[in-house]
């Protein structure tokens, strides 16, 4: 499923997309100020970020370079400011994309996935991932081994369909644990490692010598496929 966070302070305006985003797909969580955002960012992870600018709390430029310090989660502005400083701005801190107000749902929909498509190689179509006798629908977040349904934890299954989403990468620990376990969380490395031994223990034949889900000494893990 993907996760896409909203943070706007227009509860009409982020009940629209939700109600938009969720009929095509997506799982949408609502911030309506800065503060809830960096709490739900410290909890878990999205793919994608819609930020307003003008925040009760805080400017969305502002958000955007402090999260821009701990990951490179796509994200878009929507914001009712309009003047080429602001879109220039906006673009220059980290921002992807930039999408005035007010906008069509279905402007707002073909930018989302077009991001998504050029982050992630996400599509319409179903996504799925199959090494060995495994299978993941990232779509379902549904996994079988053997053609048998294995059952995986909320995180055990965020974290394997992220090496799933980056197959044949050496992706360093800092960088798992700020995309899965969220930009501002505090977990340990112990527990990206006890996660890892878990999916291996679950999907591997032999988990004390894995064949996919493998170690890369002094980085990090990688998900090889061949």
């Amino acid at each position: 499923m993907r996760e896409i966070l909203i943070v706007d302070d227009d509860k009409d305006i982020a009940m629209i997309i939700t109600d938009m985003l969720t009929d095509h797909g997506y799982h949408v969580t609502h911030a309506p100020d800065s503060e809830t955002a960096f709490k739900l960012l410290s909890q878990k992870s999205f793919h994608l970020i819609l930020l307003d600018i003008n925040l009760p709390d805080a400017l969305g430029f502002d958000v955007c370079k402090e999260l821009r310090r701990v990951s490179d989660v796509p994200v878009i502005f929507a914001s009712a400011r309009t003047s080429e400083t602001d879109r220039v701005t906006g673009l220059d801190i980290g921002g992807d994309d930039y999408i005035p107000k007010p906008f069509s749902m279905k402007e707002l929909l073909s930018r989302i996935n077009a991001l998504l498509r050029r982050t992630y190689g996400f599509g319409d179509e179903k996504q799925s991932v199959n090494f060995g006798d495994v299978s993941v629908d990232i779509t379902s977040r549904s996994v079988t081994k053997g053609g048998q349904p294995v059952n995986l934890s909320l995180r055990e299954f965020d974290l394997l369909s992220y090496l799933c989403e980056h197959p044949n990468v050496a992706l360093p620990k800092d960088k798992i644990l700020s995309d899965v376990w969220g930009a501002f969380s505090e977990v340990a490395p112990s527990t990206l490692a006890v996660h890892v031994r878990w999916l291996r223990e679950k999907l591997e034949e032999d988990p004390a010598d894995p064949k996919y889900i493998k170690t890369v000494y002094k980085i990090g893990y990688i998900l090889e496929i061949p």
